[in-house]
């Protein structure tokens, strides 16, 4: 198999190009790292009063740094709307700091399409101001920090530790409607790369290929992940990465590209470097739904350590869902993990933490007794109850590799219940 090379697609974005550098350089105009987040962090908290500061900054062990999702709701956080001039230039600069240039007019354009919503809708409460910003922690170039960018279709998700950007996912970005048809925005299409190289991609696929990539012909109504805290590995099917042409194989490459350049130059860097070492070899592209535009259509890209999910069948296939999740590394777990487990300053917090670690037991009406699950690196008994009563889930082996999903409630566990035979196979 002849080696495709990464490649940046050339884009001129605010008067940004982004080029093709080789296969292990991502070109950015400006750092991700963090030391270009703390300064406007710091400056964002310094602009807040007390009660807006209590509202806008959390502790990093906060449960509600996990609490991510993508419809149009409340949140905790601080919105743009009740920002002065002072607290919204310094949340700007913010994020900024962390998206590509690329990647921060694509998040605006999309704000901005809560204006089309409301005209089309004639629905008030859709508004571009309802975008919150969270900090976890204290922004600082030692120690562990975090901070979470949300609103409707939008939310990125950064972990910061010892002054290294760790973890950028989840990353979603939404688009309703995917393509502006009518109004003064007329034409805005916000992932216009998203779908037309995936479907370029799928389209340019020969009759042997999709008997391969082609699991469905109907789409699933929504990705399959869903807002879970923990993205599940999906079934092993579609189109292996070698089974491509040449051809079809830079339009892989260059569809992933495109999720990873909305990110700065650093925290780019490192996610491609993580893909590579995995082995593009091992990449799987799946298609389900119709092939034209304007047919409902999903597609999916798995590799060993993350999972591209996109969907466009709502609103008459023109609202699109598209994220990138890390099956080990959403939110720095598998970082944080190394960390608290290896660091000498974090000695007694494993100490306390090995103390305080205890199983987890469940009941459900179809599993004989009670199911008991030691916790592995970087879960909760909330998040393997999740997983259990998510219909989706699948590829761990809680609770004897049960396929019961749904149903399952928590229960306190006690020897007389049976966490004698702890369930120690948490999974993959």
């Amino acid at each position: 198999m002849n080696p495709v090379r990464w490649r940046w697609r050339a884009a001129l974005v605010a008067g940004t190009a982004l080029v093709s550098t080789g296969s292990s350089l991502v070109a950015a105009r400006s750092s991700g790292t963090s030391s270009t987040m703390v300064a406007p962090a710091r400056a964002f908290l310094a602009s807040l009063g007390p009660d807006q500061r209590a509202t806008a900054a959390m502790p990093f062990a906060s449960e509600e740094r996990l609490n991510w999702h993508y419809t149009a709701k409340l949140r905790n956080g601080f919105p743009l709307k009740r920002m002065g001039a002072v607290q919204r230039k310094a949340a700007m600069d913010l994020l900024r700091a962390s998206l590509s240039q690329m990647g921060l007019e694509k998040a605006e354009t999309i704000r901005a399409l809560e204006d089309v919503l409301r005209a089309l809708e004639g629905n008030e409460s859709r508004d571009p101001e309802m975008y919150y910003f969270s900090i976890f922690g204290e922004p600082a170039e030692s120690g562990t920090w975090g901070w979470r960018y949300e609103g409707h279709h939008l939310s990125f998700n950064y972990v910061v530790v010892d002054g290294k950007v760790v973890s950028t996912t989840p990353q979603f970005f939404g688009a309703n409607p995917a393509d502006v048809r009518e109004g003064a925005k007329k034409g805005v299409r916000a992932l216009a790369r998203e779908e037309d190289v995936a479907r370029s991609l799928a389209r340019s696929l020969t009759a042997e290929q999709r008997a391969l990539a082609v699991v469905s012909d109907t789409a699933p109504p929504e990705i399959l992940t869903g807002a879970s805290r923990e993205a599940a590995l999906q079934k092993d099917e579609g189109i292996g990465y070698p089974k491509l042409d040449r051809d079809q194989q830079a339009l892989l490459v260059s569809l992933i590209d495109e999720y990873i350049a909305a990110q700065n130059a650093e925290p780019a860097r490192a996610r491609r470097k993580r893909v590579d070492a995995a082995g593009l070899e091992k990449l799987k592209f799946v298609w389900m739904g119709g092939l034209e535009k304007g047919q409902g259509h999903y597609y999916r890209i798995q590799g060993p350590n993350f999972l591209i999910e996109y969907d466009n069948t709502q609103n008459a296939a023109n609202h699109i869902h598209a994220v990138w999740r890390d099956f080990k590394g959403d939110w720095g777990k598998d970082v944080l993990a190394q960390h608290y487990g290896t660091a000498p300053h974090h000695a007694q917090y494993r100490k306390m933490a090995a103390a305080a670690r205890q199983p987890c037991c469940f009941t459900n009406p179809q599993y004989a007794g009670v199911c008991a699950v030691q916790p592995g690196e970087g879960e909760t008994c909330a998040s393997i109850l999740e997983y259990l009563n998510n219909p989706r889930s699948q590829g761990k082996s809680y609770c004897d590799n049960t396929n019961v999903r749904g149903g399952w409630k928590q229960i306190e566990c006690t020897k007389k219940n049976g966490t004698a035979s702890v369930d120690r196979r948490p999974g993959l």
